[in-house]
């Protein structure tokens, strides 16, 4: 009989290249990128960076007017309190929330590309046995950073830091987001809202990096190898609260850096490593970590309450969206 005949799936030793996976049974944001779990991750992570972003921006703000605060007669602020009790007496409880549009139109894509990114290395990374190696976390982790820095993040953060900068001054220039945007393309060009494109490859690889690294592997932990073990929302909070925290002392001086190169000023700066040098040499080490404790506060909230309210949104879609 010649088998060539015979339908494709009733030959011998044929292997269904589209049959189950053990991985794709998964739930939450331990699931690979199987089954359209990239697209899953891509919109799940876009509600959720709208929701995160509206809740935790006060801290954002005031972590940003710290670190662009630099010593000498032009220092504004003595702290996390000072700075909250000025933005409020001077521009009222609302000033708290300048720039929260530009994070609010970034935050959405952002947060998509990092978790469709990140569960779409994962599909490639994983192991048989559903779960990632150390390097499988990192690298998974590393890609969905630099994705999101590229596509997102970078353009995001420049224009959010000139709107809290162009605040500062005596007479702000910038009207509203269409307006602010408006006026930095025309005077700097498209590479205008392109400023620190390394320092912030660097911040958010070795960000997510850091943070799916931390969270993962406290999932497998807390499931002790039963893969299909669910973890409370509550622990996915406090495993997030824990990554972020993680990720903030790994690398603020970075943070740091970025902020500094994306301001109003950046222009003195020749490059990522001159601010990074004029910074040590002007300010000393410990200016590297200005703003971590509001930072901390901030980035322990935001990981934790991204992480529950995505994997909320992963476990409904995985009921319905096969």
């Amino acid at each position: 009989m010649d088998r060539s005949c015979l339908p494709t799936a009733s030959r011998p030793n044929f292997r269904n290249p589209f049959g189950r996976r053990p991985w794709m049974e998964q739930s939450g944001a331990a699931a690979a990128a199987g089954g359209g779990t990239g697209l899953k991750g891509i919109v799940a992570g876009g509600i959720t960076g709208g929701i995160e972003i509206c809740i935790t921006f006060p801290t954002e703000y005031v972590k940003t007017q710290l670190q662009l605060d630099e010593k000498g007669a032009t220092k504004q602020y003595n702290g996390i309190m000072d700075c909250v009790k000025k933005t409020v007496k001077n521009n009222g409880f609302f000033g708290l929330y300048r720039g929260l549009s530009v994070l609010l139109y970034g935050s959405i894509p952002k947060s998509a590309v990092r978790f469709g990114a990140f569960e779409t290395f994962k599909g490639y990374l994983i192991e048989p046995n559903g779960q990632l190696s150390t390097s499988g976390k990192l690298l998974a982790g590393l890609g969905a950073g630099v994705a999101e820095a590229i596509l997102a993040v970078t353009p995001m953060e420049t224009v959010k830091v000139k709107f809290i900068n162009d605040q500062r001054s005596g007479s702000p220039r910038y009207k509203g987001f269409a307006h602010g945007v408006g006026m930095i393309v025309r005077q700097e060009g498209l590479s205008g809202v392109y400023k620190g494109l390394t320092a912030t490859i660097m911040k958010q690889g070795s960000n997510q990096a850091i943070r799916f690294y931390v969270m993962e592997s406290l999932k497998e932990v807390y499931k002790g190898g039963d893969q299909s073990k669910p973890v409370p929302k509550m622990v996915v909070g406090a495993f997030g609260a824990v990554a972020g925290a993680a990720s903030v002392f790994g690398n603020t001086p970075i943070d740091v850096v970025k902020t500094r190169m994306q301001g109003l000023e950046a222009a003195k700066y020749k490059n990522t490593v001159d601010c990074a040098v004029q910074i040590w040499k002007n300010e000393g080490p410990f200016a590297f970590y200005k703003g971590t404790v509001p930072r901390l506060s901030r980035v322990c909230l935001d990981v934790a309450i991204t992480f529950m309210i995505y994997d909320s949104f992963m476990d409904l879609f995985n009921k319905f969206w096969r």
